[in-house]
């Protein structure tokens, strides 16, 4: 799950791939966008197919809903040697136990209840596979157990529901979720110039340190107005009330995710701020 909740990306929406074909972006990394698109889910969620040049295996990154077409078109990329997850939610994950059965491939991801014939993951490790060597960047935010990967022999980062391909990110409903999240993206703006951005919902994009320096700028921008209206309110309103002053421009029907998001901004405030 992400949401459309919030303004597009410094680069706009460019074009994004058609349903079930496969798209290489980078020299290791293709995408298979599934058909399930969404308020929450934009155009549908990126599965992304990992392979050094040259190579035949390859990874499959969320391999997404219970979709036969989709999970047909993923199967015939393989073998697959590996299924990684980057967070738990239902339209990155869903299918992940039916495809790896089917494929032969076990499944790792940060929580261990969603791996499948592996160990969960662990914060900077790296793994070695399909001719690639991947790097485990571990980003709460979005969710506790969400992570991004590096794979610096590409120079490229799939980032997961992190950072979208256009709009931003809702933020988890666990505490702390927003003070996670300013260090997930604090983490990404060390990347290096030019680190081409793989998301899990949206475009690619060509800068993900930029961007994470944007959505930055955007969440202290977000924080300022969300204060303004603790001045409006009085010290302790329902999110429900900040988000009719502060996203009163956003379509009604996405107030209740940015009903989670402001939770979290209260509750980041309180920590900051006192």
């Amino acid at each position: 799950m992400s949401g459309r909740v919030f303004p597009a990306s410094p680069h706009g929406t460019p074009a994004h791939p058609a349903y079930e074909q496969l798209r290489p972006v980078t020299a290791a990394a293709s995408v298979v966008l599934a058909e399930n698109p969404s308020p929450m889910t934009l155009d549908g969620t990126n599965t992304w197919i990992l392979r050094a040049p040259g190579q035949t295996g390859c990874v499959v990154v969320d391999p997404g809903p219970e979709d036969p077409t989709h999970l047909d078109r993923l199967a015939a990329c393989g073998p697959v040697e590996l299924v990684l997850l980057t967070h738990r939610h239902l339209d990155h994950t869903e299918a992940a136990r039916t495809f790896a059965e089917r494929v032969g491939a076990p499944v790792r991801a940060l929580d261990p209840t969603l791996t499948l014939g592996a160990e969960g993951l662990g914060a900077g490790e790296r793994l070695g596979v399909a001719g690639l060597d991947l790097r485990v960047l571990v980003t709460p935010g979005h969710t506790d157990d969400s992570l991004c990967l590096v794979v610096d022999d590409d120079g490229s980062v799939l980032t997961g529901d992190t950072v979208l391909g256009y709009g931003t990110t809702v933020l988890g409903d666990y505490p702390g979720a927003l003070t996670d999240y300013l260090d997930s993206l604090r983490g990404l703006a060390e990347l290096p110039a030019g680190t081409t951005l793989l998301p899990g919902h949206g475009p690619d994009l060509p800068d993900a340190r930029e961007t994470a320096e944007y959505y930055l700028r955007h969440r202290e921008q977000r924080l300022d107005q969300v204060r303004a209206a603790l001045g409006e309110l009085g010290p302790d309103p329902s999110p429900r009330q900040v988000v009719e002053i502060v996203y009163a421009d956003v379509d009604e029907q996405l107030w209740p995710a940015a009903d989670q998001s402001v939770a979290a901004q209260l509750e980041h405030l309180r920590r900051v701020d006192g």
